[in-house]
C-alpha cells in the first residue's frame, strides 16, 4: 500500500515536471512568434515590390504604362496614366514624361547649358561655313506620349533633347541654309530662313505629338570677319541710299507743295480780281442820272441830321473875304 507520504512526493514530482516542461517552451514560443513575423514581413516587401507597387504622377507630368514582356505591339496598347497608380514591377513599368514646356540652349559658351562648345555649324548656299548658338522651347502632348515612347524608346527626356531632337534641328539647319546666301542669312531674310528652319523642324516631330513653341538664334550667326564686315557695309551703303532718296522725295514734296500753294494763290488773286472788276461793271451799268440825284439828296439829308445847330466859326463873305466870328464878351 501507498503511503500518505509517498503520494505527497508523488505530487511534488509532477509539478516539478511541469513547471520545467513549461519553462522551456517559452523562449521556444517567442522565437516562433518572431520566426512568423519575419516571414510575414519578408512575404509584403516581397508583394510590394515584385507584385504591387504604387506610385504618383505629379501635375504637369503624364505616365505610360510599359509592359515588360513585350506584348504591348502599338502605342494604342500603352495605357495613359495620372494620379496615382498602382502596378505591378514584375510585369510592367511606369515611365514618366513631362508635359510642360521645355527650353534647351545650345551654345558655344561653356557656362551655358552643358560645359561643351554645343554650337551648330551649318553651310550656305555658296559654301560659306556659318556657326550659331540656338534656343529652341518645345512641349509634348499628353495624349501623344504612347506615340513620342514607341518611336524613340527613351524613358529620359534629356536623351530625347539633346541627341535626337539636336540632330533632327542641326540637320533642318543644314536642309534650309543651303537654299539661303549668307547674306541672307546675316541679313534681312534671316527671320524668314529661322521661320522656315521651326517649320521644318516641326513637320519632323508632329507626328509624335512634339510641339515646337519657338526657335531661333541666341544673338548673331558668326561668319568670316571678312564676311561680317562686307555685309555691313553694304547694308550701311543701302542705309544711305535709301535716306538720301528719302530726303530727295522730302524736297520733292515741299517743292510741289510750294507751287501748289503759289497756284492756288494766284487762281485765287485771278478769281478775286474777276469778281471786283464783274462788280464794277455791274455798279457802272446801274448808275443813271436819277441815282446820282437820288445819291445826293440822300447825302444832304445825312449831313442836315448830323448838324448840331450851330453856325460855323469860320465864314467866307461872297467878296470872297475871310471873316472870323470873335466870342462874344
Amino acid at each position: 500500500m501507498r503511503t500518505i507520504f509517498q503520494d505527497c512526493d508523488d505530487n511534488r514530482t509532477g509539478k516539478n515536471l511541469l513547471g520545467r516542461m513549461t519553462g522551456n517552451d517559452a523562449p521556444r514560443r517567442i522565437l516562433t512568434f518572431l520566426l512568423v513575423a519575419a516571414l510575414l514581413l519578408i512575404g509584403f516587401w516581397f508583394i510590394s515590390s515584385f507584385l504591387v507597387s504604387i506610385t504618383r504622377i505629379e501635375a504637369g507630368y503624364v505616365g505610360v504604362e510599359v509592359n515588360l514582356a513585350g506584348s504591348q505591339r502599338g502605342a494604342s496598347e500603352i495605357p495613359v496614366r495620372t494620379g496615382w497608380v498602382f502596378y505591378s514591377p514584375l510585369t510592367t513599368q511606369v515611365i514618366e514624361f513631362p508635359t510642360y514646356v521645355q527650353t534647351v540652349k545650345w551654345t558655344r559658351d561653356r557656362d551655358e547649358g552643358h560645359p561643351v562648345n554645343e554650337e551648330m555649324g551649318f553651310n550656305s548656299k555658296e559654301g560659306m561655313e556659318i556657326y550659331a548658338d540656338v534656343s529652341l522651347s518645345y512641349a509634348i502632348e499628353p495624349s501623344k506620349v504612347p506615340d513620342f515612347y514607341v518611336k524613340y524608346r527613351v524613358n529620359n527626356l534629356d536623351t530625347f533633347t539633346h541627341g535626337i531632337l539636336r540632330d533632327i534641328v542641326r540637320n533642318s539647319l543644314k536642309e534650309v541654309a543651303s537654299t539661303y546666301t549668307v547674306e541672307d542669312i546675316y541679313g534681312e531674310k534671316k527671320a524668314q530662313f529661322l521661320g522656315q528652319v521651326g517649320k521644318l523642324i516641326q513637320d519632323k516631330v508632329t507626328n509624335v505629338g512634339v510641339g515646337v513653341q519657338q526657335f531661333g538664334f541666341i544673338g548673331a550667326p558668326r561668319v568670316p570677319a571678312v564676311i561680317a564686315q562686307a555685309i555691313t557695309a553694304k547694308a550701311q551703303a543701302i542705309q544711305e541710299a535709301e535716306r538720301a532718296k528719302n530726303e530727295l522725295a522730302t524736297t520733292q514734296a515741299e517743292a510741289a507743295k510750294k507751287i501748289a500753294e503759289a497756284d492756288g494763290d494766284a487762281k485765287s488773286a485771278v478769281t478775286r480780281a474777276k469778281g471786283e472788276a464783274d462788280a464794277n461793271r455791274i455798279r457802272q451799268n446801274s448808275l443813271t442820272s436819277q441815282l446820282l440825284e437820288l445819291r445826293r439828296l440822300e447825302n444832304n439829308r445825312a449831313l442836315i441830321e448830323k448838324w448840331n445847330g450851330q453856325l460855323p466859326t469860320v465864314e467866307t463873305s461872297g467878296q470872297g473875304a475871310l471873316m472870323l466870328q470873335l466870342p462874344r464878351q
